[in-house]
């Protein structure tokens, strides 16, 4: 037994009191016993190891495969045309453009319809979707997001953009910088805008890429300050407030806006009345088609080329003009949308909110 320092003090005041007690032939014992209990005899051993447990190894877990895209098991998602409710028809011209798809590439596909752009651009970025159209702003948003590739531009009258204009009433102050004749502005962006200086505009609405986002992007390059806008909420309505001159002191629509039936029915001096101070460069992209990034590059191929041959179809074709509106395809790629996107990220607005 290993005793303490005080239990070696108490044994000790016994051995003591008994000592007077003892025949002197005990005296060597007791001496015995003392020097036996001494406590740096008893502690001075070396202590025993507590022995050290190994931890058992944990049962090594098997990984999941993920299996093959466009497989039975992992099935590409093709989604529609963005709804809240999608019409029968569009239902319908969905499961046409899968099977067409189908057919062309042996993958499987399963259709979905989002809810909303918003939505859709989501889903593309977690992989719950690898086909879709996308609008100009939904595309810049996935693309700043490495979600999606474009394979494929919407043509409108065999063009893949447009262009937009800058508009002031012709007895107003500002000089235009755009030859009608040769249609081609005769200056710089810097030197035509600066004349806008705080000017009122007149806007389309917050969404339109035309009537708003691109002009005010120029403007901001151009290092212009307006005043507050005024927001009428169509392309139509922004040339009339022009021709009244009595809202703003200029504006911006697509090109050319002016000729709209609706207006020179109206307005028949539209065209004198209302001047295009510059117009914009055509940079402004139609919708397309973009595949997800976590597609193999040749699968992307192979789809592109399907989608190709499904326009060269009159059912092929009635369907993607049902789904996605698109009358005319062409191919392309993302560098295409380069000057498009810096003049909208010159704007400064949010690409979340520019997408419905």
């Amino acid at each position: 037994m290993v005793l303490s320092f005080a239990n070696l003090s108490y044994y000790s005041m016994i051995v003591g009191m008994q000592f007077h007690e003892m025949k002197k032939p005990f005296l060597v014992l007791i001496f015995a016993i003392l020097g036996c209990s001494f406590p740096v005899q008893l502690i001075s051993g070396t202590p025993t190891p507590i022995p050290t447990l190994t931890p058992l190894p944990l049962p090594t877990q098997t990984p999941l495969i993920t299996p093959e895209p466009g497989t039975e098991k992992n099935p590409l998602i093709l989604a529609l045309g963005p709804s809240p409710h999608p019409s029968p028809d569009a239902i319908a011209a969905g499961e046409v453009i899968a099977s067409f798809i189908e057919a062309r590439t042996g993958y499987r596909l399963v259709t979905v319809a989002p809810s909303s752009e918003t939505a859709l651009v989501d889903a593309l970025d977690k992989g719950n979707s690898h086909i879709a159209a996308l609008t100009p702003f939904g595309y810049l948003l996935a693309r700043k997001n490495n979600s999606v590739t474009t394979i494929l531009s919407s043509l409108r009258e065999g063009k893949a953009f447009y262009g937009a204009q800058f508009i002031a009433n012709r007895e107003g102050e500002f000089t235009s910088f755009f030859d009608a004749e040769r249609g081609e502005n005769t200056a710089e962006a810097i030197v035509a805008l600066k004349q806008f200086q705080d000017k009122k505009p007149c806007w389309s609405d917050a969404t339109s890429p035309s009537a708003y986002v691109i002009p005010l992007g120029l403007l901001t390059q151009s290092q212009v300050q307006t005043k507050d806008p005024a927001f009428l909420q169509g392309q139509l309505n922004v040339v009339r407030a022009v021709y009244a001159d009595d809202i703003c002191d200029f504006g911006a629509t697509f090109i050319d806006a002016r000729e709209l039936p609706s207006l020179e029915a109206d307005y028949p001096d539209v065209m004198d009345r209302v001047k295009v101070v510059w117009r914009v460069p055509e940079v402004i992209p139609y919708e397309n088609i973009s595949l997800s990034n976590t597609l193999p590059i040749e699968m992307r191929r192979v789809i592109q080329r399907a989608f190709i041959d499904m326009m060269l179809t009159p059912d092929g074709k009635a369907a993607i003009q049902t789904v996605y509106g698109m009358d005319e395809i062409q191919i392309a790629e993302d560098a295409m949308y380069d000057d498009f996107a810096a003049y909208v990220k010159a704007s400064g607005l949010d690409l979340a909110e520019l997408i419905e």
